[in-house]
């Protein structure tokens, strides 16, 4: 016996994996989301660093040492 999909399950437009013009709809994302983001990171980071740069550096020189031996 044939299944049939209930009517609140069934789409009523556009399927929007696809183009109107036919073929996969290609997603570009949020370019410029990311690139600010990107450009927060390095901004953060280079701050601290300027902020903080010979402890960062002690941190580290300790962490390969004690594992280093």
């Amino acid at each position: 016996m044939p299944t049939t999909t209930p009517a609140h399950l069934r789409r009523t437009g556009p399927d929007p994996a696809h183009d109107p013009r036919g073929g996969p709809r290609r997603e570009r994302g949020d370019v410029p989301g990311w690139v600010l983001i990107t450009l927060m990171t390095a901004a953060l980071v280079s701050a601290l660093w300027l902020v903080a740069e010979d402890q960062l550096v002690s941190m580290f020189q300790n962490a390969l040492a004690s594992v280093g031996g």
